[in-house]
């Protein structure tokens, strides 16, 4: 298998602090590197409707929230895990461009409901699929059992992250 830039620095880190077990990093500077390629060429592909990552992340939680697709933006705004500020921020962006709809909620007239307009909608899913299609490009890489095996895998590692207290970061 051939070797990356990632197997460079553990390397590097080796011969400089031999005392030092730099192997973490082979996984997680693989998962960081992974996840800003992918990302960045998402970004591009979201840049075709108009939005953003951060703005297809709230069209993308109102659309898969089902019909009406609607949510509340205290909702909306603990599933992305955002402040009410860069909600506020994300949502009026995408108002302007009329993908989505403040109205008053009909339960409680001092709170707000965030629907997906038709166009919303329809930014939603195209660019949804298009994201998708990035992502099944660099996964073609792995065979569908190693797909499996590495969402398997990634699944564990989450898991273990959330349960860590944010406090023992050192």
């Amino acid at each position: 298998m051939a070797t990356d830039d990632v197997d460079l620095i553990v390397e590097q880190w080796r011969r400089e602090r031999t005392g030092m077990r730099p192997e973490p990093m082979a996984v997680f500077g693989r998962i960081y590197r992974l996840a800003r390629l992918v990302g960045d060429r998402q970004e591009k592909v979201y840049a075709g409707w108009g939005i953003g990552r951060g703005e297809f992340d709230v069209l993308a939680a109102l659309r898969r929230s089902g019909a009406p697709y609607t949510l509340a933006p205290k909702a909306l705004a603990a599933s992305l895990m955002l402040t009410s500020g860069g909600m506020t921020g994300r949502l009026d962006r995408l108002e302007r461009a009329g993908l989505v709809r403040r109205a008053p909620d009909p339960a409680d007239r001092r709170a707000l409901r965030v629907s997906l307009t038709d166009a919303g909608r329809r930014v939603a899913e195209e660019s949804a699929e298009a994201g998708l299609e990035v992502q099944r490009r660099i996964l073609d890489a792995l065979a569908p059992a190693d797909r499996d095996r590495l969402g398997d895998l990634l699944r564990v590692l989450l898991a273990a992250a959330e349960a860590e207290p944010p406090d023992r970061a050192g």
